[in-house]
């Protein structure tokens, strides 16, 4: 007789809580790929630490956190696993990552662009750093791309993909990048702004953001300054020519505070009225592979 295998209740209980923050209905499943992606076994003793881990990216590192902190959830913003795989083996990183999870019994949750799409999600969470800038808060803030499944989700009608947003009175490019770069944590920052003749200050009257790779999504929005992740050397230079500046804090840069000042508490909140001694843990190993590296002339 084979054995019954069941999902712990609290895994149960954080995937419930997180589809109620972020439908998974609103990402861009063209592409994406998310929600429960590893499973756990609720063990014959039934407990389990009501402990979660939440993540930028899924590495070995973060792995190894969550196996010594005693999570028994990730919730990993990026999926890691992405496409089919073919083989479960220790060549590879990501599947030695499903091997250790497995043997910890680690289950993985992934949100990914339904975070981006939800009011109050990422990209909102990306604009609002616009309020720091002196004379720069926004007057309004519009969605660039409605979400395909936006106006059928009850109570997540108008959710969509990056945020066009305008500046309650024209702001120079100096100060926005400041804020970013403060706000973001990063000593650098990577800017492309059109050449003037007259070495004018660049005033910015809107802006739109997207957090990750944003190209695709924020290439036609009328504004005078991408804020983004990461962008290709063609597409910034295409973005100049038409007299845009542009402003990347590479890719996972965009998105990792939002998990410390934004989910934690409120997944934490959530959870807690469940299950009185839920914690929810941010990873310390989590970070972009890029740094800056200054030589020494």
């Amino acid at each position: 007789m084979e054995p019954t295998l069941q999902s712990p209740p609290f895994t149960q209980l954080v995937v419930k809580a997180m589809r109620s923050l972020y439908p998974e209905e609103l990402a861009d499943r063209a592409w994406d790929n998310v929600g429960l992606l590893q499973e756990n076994i609720n063990p014959p003793s039934g407990c389990l630490p009501s402990r979660v881990l939440l993540t930028n990216d899924l590495t070995l590192r973060v792995a190894e956190e969550a196996i010594k902190k005693q999570a028994s959830v990730i919730v990993s913003y990026h999926p890691f696993i992405f496409r089919g795989l073919k083989s479960v083996t220790l060549d590879d990183p990501h599947q030695r990552i499903v091997l250790r999870l497995a043997q910890h019994n680690i289950a993985v949750y992934s949100p990914h662009t339904a975070v981006d799409a939800v009011l109050g999600g990422v990209n909102d969470w990306l604009a609002s750093i616009l309020d720091e800038v002196p004379g720069g808060a926004h007057e309004d803030v519009a969605v660039v791309q409605p979400a395909p499944a936006a106006s059928s989700v009850a109570g997540f009608e108008g959710a969509g993909y990056g945020r066009l947003v305008r500046l309650r009175e024209p702001t120079d490019l100096d100060s926005i990048l400041q804020a970013y770069a403060v706000a973001l944590r990063m000593r650098h920052v990577v800017v492309s702004r059109p050449r003037t003749d007259d070495k004018t200050t660049t005033l910015i009257r809107s802006v739109a953001v997207c957090a990750g790779s944003g190209f695709d999504v924020l290439k036609d929005a009328d504004a005078d300054l991408i804020v983004t992740g990461e962008m290709t050397h063609h597409n910034a230079l295409r973005l100049k020519m038409l007299g845009k500046s542009v402003l990347t804090v590479f890719h996972s840069n965009s998105e990792r505070g939002f998990l410390r000042e934004v989910l934690q508490p409120k997944l934490e909140r959530i959870l807690r009225e469940e299950d009185a001694v839920t914690e929810v843990l941010v990873s310390d190993e989590d970070e972009d592979p890029f740094e800056i590296w200054e030589a020494k002339q």
